[in-house]
C-alpha cells in the first residue's frame, strides 16, 4: 500500500537559517574555515572606482570562479545555473535563497574591465600558499618539476605558415663565452654568435598565441605548455605558461628563477629536463638534481658512447681497442670533438661496429658542461636521490591527473595568454585551497575528535 504524497509543500513558505540547509561535512565549509578571503579585499584595492552604482562583493565574485574550478564545472554559465539551485554554494558566496545570482558575463566584464593587465590571480595564488606554509603543510625540501599541455580553444584545421626567428637556446650567450674561451686556449678563432634564425611554422589563426603540440603517439593540436613545480605533499609552488611548441628546457629556466629555493635540497625533474644547461643551473643554485636513466640512442651493434673511456688528466678518449681519441676543437654547439688516427682504425678488427664514415674516423664529443651530466647520474644512484625521483607519480604527476580530471585544466576555454595564465592560477588556486582545507579539517578531527578520527 502507497500514500499519496502532499504536493502542496512545493508552494509552502519556510522560515529557515541558510546556515542548517549546508552540510556540516560539506567541503566548501571546511575550505571557508581553512582562510580567511578578506584578504581579497586587499588585493582588489585600488581597481575599483569610488563612484559610480555599487559593485559585485569582490570577495563573493572570485568565490563563484572557485566554484568553477573547485568541482570542475565547464563554463561560468554552467556555473550560475549550479549556483542558483545549489544551497551550499549561495551559502558560500553569501547570497541568500531569494537574492538573484550575478549574470555569467559579470566576471568577463569584471575582468576587462579591472583585471586585464594586472597580477592579481598570481597574488592569490601566492596569499593561498603562503596561508598553507604558516600552517605547516608545505615541505619543499624535495621539489618537482616537469610541463603538462593544455589543449587550446582553437580548430587545428584553422592555421597558416608563417616565418617566425626561431628563439636561441636559453643558456646561448654564457655557452659561446664558455667555447670562445676554450678556443682562444687553444689557439683557434673565436666563433661568431648565433643569429636567430628564421623557421616556417604552423600559427593558428584563432588563438596565435599557443603553439602546435607534438609529441609521440599524441595527436597533434594546439596547446599551451605549463610548466609547474610542487612540494611532497602536492602544494603547487609556482607555474610558468608558455605556448606548446616550446621545449622544456625553455621555460624551466623562467620558472626556476622565480622560485623560492632557500629550503631545498633536491629538484626532481623529467627526462625532457635532462639536458647540460638545465642540469648545470640546478647544480649553480646549490641543488641536486635528481634525473632518471635514459637509454643510449647507439644503434644496433655499434659501441655505445660508454664503451670510450675519457682519461680527464690527459684529455683524452680511450677506445675498446685501447686506442687513443685526441681532442681536437670545439665546435659552435659547444662540444669538444675527440677524433681517432684513421690510420689505426683502416686496419681495426671491430671498425664495424665502431665507425661507418667514409675517412675511417670515429669522432666521440663531450660537451663542455658533462661534468654536471656526468655529476647527476652518479648521484642517480644514491638511496635518497633515487627515492625522490620515484615520488614525482605521486606528486606531481597526481597534481596533472587532479587537476585535468577533476579541475578543468585539460582544455581551457579562454583565447590568449594572459587569459589562460588566469584560469590557470585560479585552478592551482583552488588545488592548493582544497588541499590547505582538507589538512586543516583532519587536524582538527584527529585533536578534538580522536575516536571519530
Amino acid at each position: 500500500m502507497y500514500r499519496k504524497k502532499n504536493r502542496e509543500i512545493q508552494i509552502e513558505e519556510v522560515k529557515i537559517s541558510l546556515e542548517k540547509l549546508v552540510p556540516e561535512n560539506h567541503i566548501l565549509r571546511a575550505i571557508d574555515k581553512a582562510i580567511d578571503f578578506s584578504f581579497i579585499y586587499e588585493e582588489v584595492e585600488g581597481l575599483y572606482s569610488e563612484k559610480g552604482r555599487p559593485g559585485i562583493d569582490p570577495v563573493s565574485l572570485l568565490k563563484i570562479v572557485f566554484i568553477q574550478y573547485l568541482f570542475g564545472i565547464g563554463s561560468m554559465r554552467q556555473t550560475i545555473r549550479e549556483i542558483e539551485v545549489n544551497v551550499a554554494y549561495r551559502w558560500f558566496i553569501g547570497y541568500s535563497l531569494t537574492e538573484p545570482v550575478p549574470h555569467f558575463s559579470t566576471f568577463g566584464k569584471n575582468y576587462v574591465r579591472r583585471f586585464a593587465g594586472t597580477d592579481i590571480f598570481e597574488r592569490i595564488f601566492k596569499r593561498i600558499l603562503e596561508e598553507a606554509e604558516k600552517s605547516g603543510y608545505v615541505d619543499a625540501s624535495s621539489v618537482f618539476i616537469d610541463s603538462t599541455h593544455i589543449k587550446a580553444s582553437a580548430n587545428k584545421h584553422k592555421s597558416k605558415e608563417v616565418k617566425v626567428t626561431k628563439p636561441l637556446k636559453q643558456y646561448q650567450l654564457e655557452l659561446e663565452a664558455e667555447i670562445n674561451e676554450l678556443r682562444l686556449a687553444d689557439g683557434k678563432k673565436k666563433i661568431l654568435a648565433v643569429k636567430p634564425e628564421e623557421v616556417t611554422r604552423k600559427v593558428s589563426t584563432t588563438d596565435p598565441d599557443c603553439g602546435l603540440f607534438v609529441k609521440g603517439e599524441h595527436e597533434r593540436c594546439f596547446a599551451y605548455s605549463a610548466q609547474t613545480a610542487c612540494d611532497k605533499h602536492g602544494f603547487v609552488l609556482d607555474f610558468e605558461l608558455g605556448a606548446g611548441n616550446l621545449h622544456d628546457g625553455q621555460l624551466f629556466h623562467e620558472l626556476y628563477k622565480k622560485m623560492e629555493l632557500s629550503k631545498t635540497e633536491l629538484v626532481a625533474v623529467d627526462a625532457g629536463y635532462k639536458t647540460p644547461g638545465v642540469v648545470r643551473e640546478i647544480f649553480l643554485s646549490g641543488k641536486i638534481p635528481a634525473v632518471p636513466y635514459t637509454r643510449p640512442k647507439t644503434k644496433d651493434g655499434f659501441f655505445r658512447k660508454s664503451d670510450y673511456v675519457y682519461d680527464e688528466y690527459f684529455d683524452c678518449y680511450i677506445c675498446p681497442q685501447n686506442q687513443l681519441l685526441k681532442y681536437t676543437t670545439t665546435n659552435r654547439e659547444g662540444y669538444r670533438e675527440y677524433k681517432s688516427n684513421p690510420r689505426i682504425c683502416e686496419n681495426c678488427p671491430c671498425r664495424e661496429n665502431c665507425t661507418l664514415s667514409k675517412n675511417k674516423t670515429k669522432v666521440v664529443v663531450r660537451h663542455v658542461w658533462a661534468k654536471y651530466m656526468e655529476e647527476a647520474e652518479h648521484l642517480r644512484h644514491v638511496p635518497k636521490v633515487r627515492d625522490t625521483y620515484k615520488k614525482r607519480k605521486e606528486t606531481i604527476e597526481r597534481v596533472f591527473a587532479d587537476t585535468k580530471e577533476r579541475h578543468c585544466l585539460r582544455y581551457t576555454n579562454y583565447r590568449g595568454l594572459a587569459k589562460v595564465k588566469v584560469q590557470v592560477a585560479l585552478i592551482f588556486s583552488c588545488l592548493n585551497l582544497k588541499k590547505l582545507a582538507k589538512r586543516k579539517l583532519l587536524n582538527f578531527i584527529f585533536f578534538f575528535c580522536p575516536r571519530s578520527y
